[in-house]
């Protein structure tokens, strides 16, 4: 008998994967940055990213999802490693190694030029048009620990950087001159400064150099890469039928 039920255990397993998946659940690495991802006192998870994950797994597509908080730098080593599933992130040529994902982004973030209050150079800065133009200009950039898109963009050109590994602590080394600028996205950069206490020693220039596109990436390892097209399929669902629009806008994002 027992042999049976092993066997009919692996009949289950081979014709219903789907299934064993949903129950076992898809655990996700994230860090504590505000508005995207957090955990409140009391418990809870909040953050419009928790939000858009909860309604296109849990909800609508039937998937158990876990939370794991922990620094973004561990998160893609846990990842990259196989011990934890996903992580929500930009898709980069070194995280597509170990990495797949789906079609479209989840969220666009605009990444906007910030630097100090009185910066000597500020009427300069704000001519700036492109990252090219910061490293022709020779000017020097805060970042965190383990930010791809950074590492892809800013470092590669060689554009001097320095790094802390907690997201909220750029401002403060911007805000004391430890750096020329930073580049970040201003919802999250306001709700930063405001936790750093440095929000009226930053200057917000309002140059967009780009956006980063936020995607769902699944270890290439893990059984749950199956669930990306329908994942990309959800995602849509949800921005047409207008559930992106009222997540975000609960946390006053006006735009995805």
């Amino acid at each position: 008998m027992r042999k049976l039920s092993g066997v009919i255990g692996i009949i289950v397993v081979l014709v219903f994967p789907g299934m064993i998946m949903a129950q076992a659940g898809l655990t996700i690495a994230y860090p504590d940055f505000y508005p995207f991802f957090t955990r409140k006192d009391n418990g809870e998870m909040a953050g419009f990213f928790y939000e858009i994950i909860s309604e296109a797994l849990d909800k609508r597509m039937g998937v158990t999802v876990h939370w794991r908080q922990m620094p973004w730098k561990r998160c893609q080593e846990e990842v990259r490693a196989g011990r934890y599933d996903a992580m929500i992130t930009v898709p980069t040529p070194e995280r597509s190694t170990y990495c797949l994902t789906h079609q479209d982004p989840l969220y666009l973030k605009k990444m906007v030029l910030f630097t100090y209050a009185g910066h000597p150079d500020l009427d300069r800065i704000r001519t700036i048009e492109s990252v090219r133009d910061i490293k022709a200009m020779g000017y020097s950039v805060v970042t965190y620990s383990g930010n791809g898109w950074h590492d892809e963009h800013i470092s590669s050109l060689g554009i001097p950087s320095w790094e802390t590994s907690e997201v909220h602590n750029v401002w403060k080394m911007l805000a004391a001159g430890r750096g020329d600028l930073a580049i970040e996205w201003p919802a999250g950069a306001r709700l930063g400064m405001e936790k750093a206490g440095v929000r009226d020693k930053i200057i917000d220039t309002g140059i967009a150099l780009q956006s980063m596109p936020f995607h769902l990436m699944i270890h290439n390892g893990s059984g749950y890469t199956r669930i990306l097209n329908q994942f990309n399929r959800t995602i849509n669902d949800m921005a047409d039928d207008g559930t992106m629009t009222g997540i975000l806008g609960a946390y006053g994002i006006t735009s995805f």
